[in-house]
C-alpha cells in the first residue's frame, strides 16, 4: 500500500482512479491509489418512486445524487490531503442494469427511466424468448422497447438512441454512446464469440418490428459495445461541469467502458474465471456463475449475461433481497423510540441478524414472503410482503428473524437449484457481497447453508461495485499487453487478499430445505394476496 506520505504527490500528479456507481439507494464514489486501495471516498442516499405505476428515478436525481457524492469525495480529499481534487488519472461508471431510457435526436428523454425493477413487459419478454429461444427477462432494455412497440406507445418513433443509466451518464460526461460489454448483455442477447450483440437475433427483431413501420432499425439506436481494457472516451468541459459544478475539475480525464452492478460485483469479488460465482444481495438479490459451457436449454429463471470480457454467465436475478427485512427492523427501531431507548440502527441490526443464528433449524414453521415489488422467478407479477404463522408455529423473535433471512434467498434459491441440480454446473465457492453479509458471519451462514456451497466474503467486499468499476478503470490503464482481466485481479489486486470462509452448516442447510419446501407451498398464498389486495 501506498506510504500516507505518497497518496497527496499521487493526487496532485491526478495518478488516482476515480469510480462512481449509482446503486438502488446508494450512490458512491471512490478514489483509490495505484495499489489499487481506496483512499476517499463519497456517497448520496437515494430512492425509486413509483408513480404512475412505473418504477422510476429523474434525471434531476440522477445529477443531484452524482454532484453530491462527487462533492463529498472531493471534501474528503481535502480535509485528509490539504489538497483540492482537480484532476485524476482516468474515471468509470457504473450502475444498476437493464431498464429503459430513450431519447431523441436532440438528446430529450422521452418517457421517464423506466427501472429494472419494473414488471411490466410480460407479454413482449415472452414473445421474444419464443422468437430468439433465448431467455429475454422482463427487466432486459428489449424488453421494454418491444412492449412499447406492442403497446404501441408514439414515442417509439422518435427514439434516436437507447441505453441503461450508466450508459446514460457516460454518455454525458464524454459525448459517447457506448457500454462495456457486461452492460450491454442486459440490453440485447451477446454473442461471446465477438463480444457484440447477437446478429442473429438483431435481424429476428428487425424483421419482427417490418410491419410497424418504425423508422429505425435495432443497431441505430443501440449503444456501441466495448470491453473491459477498452478505451471510451475522455471527460468534456460539459461533462467536468456536470460532475463537479465548482469548475475544479479539468476535462480530458480517459473513460473506461461504463458497466453494470453486476459486472463490477464480478470484479470486486475476483469472480471472473470459470468456476466462480458471486451473490450481490441488498435490495435485489443475484448470483453470478460464470460457465464451463453453455447450458443445455432455455430456462425462464435464468438470465445469460456476460463478464466484463465477454465470458458467459449465468445469471439468477431476484427483484426482492433486503428491503422487506430492512422495514420490520425499522419497526423495531421505532418500537425502541417509543420506549424512550437510544438504540443506533447499526446496533439494531447487528442484534437481530444475531439472534436469527439462534432460531430453530426451520425458522419454527413460520413462512415470509419478501415481495415488494414483482418477482418474476415465482411468476408474481406484483408485490405484497406477507409474513404467515399456524397455530403450531414457534413464535419466537429468533424464528422471526431466521424465516426473514431465509425469505430474503428464497427466489434466488429455486433459481440456482436449476443450475447445480438440473445442469450439474460446479463452481468452487461462492463471493459474497452486499448490504445482507454487512452483520459479520449471519448472512454469510444463512447463505451456506441456503446453497450448500461455502461462501467467502472479503474484507474488501464492502466497497462494493464502486470499487469494482475502479479496477475496470485500473485495468484499463495499467495491463500488460493482451493480459487477461483474471489475470490482473489475480495477480495485481486479490494477491494475498484476506477473507473469511463459512462451510454450509448440515443443520443450516436442512432447515433451509425444510423452510423452502413450505415457502414452495405457500405461494398459492401469495399468488391470493396479489390477486385479492389491490
Amino acid at each position: 500500500m501506498a506510504a500516507q506520505m505518497d497518496i497527496p504527490k499521487a493526487i496532485e500528479a491526478g495518478e488516482t482512479v476515480l469510480g462512481i456507481e449509482l446503486g438502488s439507494t446508494r450512490i458512491k464514489a471512490i478514489l483509490i491509489d495505484q495499489n489499487h486501495r481506496p483512499i476517499a471516498s463519497g456517497s448520496h442516499e437515494w430512492e425509486n418512486r413509483y408513480e404512475n405505476g412505473i418504477w422510476t428515478y429523474s434525471l434531476e436525481d440522477v445529477w443531484a445524487g452524482l454532484q453530491d457524492s462527487y462533492r463529498k469525495l472531493s471534501d474528503e480529499v481535502l480535509k485528509k490531503y490539504n489538497i483540492p481534487l482537480r484532476n485524476v488519472g482516468a474515471i468509470g461508471f457504473s450502475a444498476m442494469m437493464h431498464g429503459y431510457l430513450a431519447f431523441d435526436k436532440d438528446g430529450n428523454l422521452l418517457v421517464p427511466f423506466r427501472t429494472w425493477r419494473n414488471t411490466i413487459t410480460g407479454r413482449a419478454a415472452e414473445n421474444l424468448t419464443d422468437l430468439f429461444q433465448f431467455n429475454i427477462p422482463q427487466r432486459w432494455s428489449i424488453a421494454h422497447l418491444y412492449q412499447a412497440i406492442l403497446n404501441k406507445e408514439p414515442h417509439v418513433r422518435d427514439i434516436s438512441h437507447l441505453t441503461t443509466l450508466a450508459g446514460y451518464v457516460h454518455w454525458k460526461l464524454t459525448g459517447q454512446r457506448v457500454l462495456g460489454v457486461g452492460e450491454a448483455s442486459g440490453m440485447f442477447p451477446i454473442d461471446s464469440t465477438t463480444n457484440d450483440y447477437d446478429e442473429r437475433m438483431v435481424g429476428l427483431f428487425n424483421e419482427r418490428i417490418k410491419a410497424d413501420n418504425i423508422p429505425w432499425t435495432l443497431r441505430e439506436i443501440l449503444p456501441k459495445v466495448l470491453v473491459a481494457g477498452d478505451a471510451a472516451g475522455v471527460l468534456t468541459a460539459e461533462g467536468a461541469g456536470l460532475l463537479d459544478p465548482t469548475g475544479q475539475l479539468k476535462a480530458g480525464v480517459p473513460f473506461c467502458p461504463p458497466e453494470g452492478d453486476a459486472g463490477t460485483g464480478m470484479v470486486a469479488t475476483n469472480s471472473v474465471a470459470e468456476r466462480t460465482g458471486n451473490v450481490s444481495a441488498g435490495t435485489s438479490v443475484f448470483a453470478m456463475i460464470v460457465l464451463e459451457k453453455a447450458l443445455s436449454k432455455v430456462y425462464s429463471e435464468i438470465d445469460m449475461v456476460t463478464t466484463p470480457t465477454g465470458k458467459p454467465v449465468a445469471m439468477v436475478h431476484s427483484n426482492n433481497c433486503t428491503s422487506d427485512l430492512n422495514a420490520w427492523v425499522e419497526l423495531f427501531h421505532e418500537f425502541t423510540q417509543a420506549l424512550g431507548l437510544e438504540v443506533d440502527q447499526s446496533s439494531l441490526f447487528e442484534m437481530l441478524y444475531q439472534k436469527g443464528l439462534a432460531g430453530d433449524a426451520d425458522g419454527g414453521g413460520l413462512l415470509a414472503y419478501n415481495y415488494l415489488s414483482g418477482e418474476h422467478i415465482t411468476r408474481l407479477e406484483a408485490g405484497r410482503p406477507l409474513f404467515v404463522r399456524t397455530p403450531e408455529s414457534h413464535f419466537t423473535l429468533s424464528n422471526f428473524m431466521r424465516t426473514h433471512l431465509f425469505s430474503a434467498l428464497g427466489a434466488l434459491k429455486i433459481g440456482l437449484d436449476i443450475l447445480f441440480e438440473q445442469e450439474q454446473v460446479k463452481i468452487d465457492q461462492i463471493l459474497g457481497h452486499g448490504g445482507f453479509f454487512k452483520t459479520r458471519e449471519v448472512g454469510q451462514r444463512i447463505m451456506a447453508g441456503a446453497l450448500n456451497v461455502p461462501v467467502s466474503v472479503m474484507e474488501t467486499a464492502g466497497e462494493g461495485g464502486a470499487w469494482g468499476i475502479a479496477l475496470l478503470v485500473s485495468y484499463m490503464l495499467h495491463k500488460s499487453t493482451d493480459e487477461p482481466l483474471e489475470t490482473y485481479l489475480s495477480a495485481k489486486v486479490f494477491s494475498g487478499e484476506d477473507g473469511r470462509t463459512i462451510h454450509p452448516d448440515q443443520r443450516d442447510v436442512d432447515g433451509f430445505a425444510d423452510f423452502m419446501e413450505r415457502y414452495k407451498n405457500g405461494l398459492i398464498i401469495e399468488r391470493a394476496a396479489v390477486d385479492g389486495l389491490k
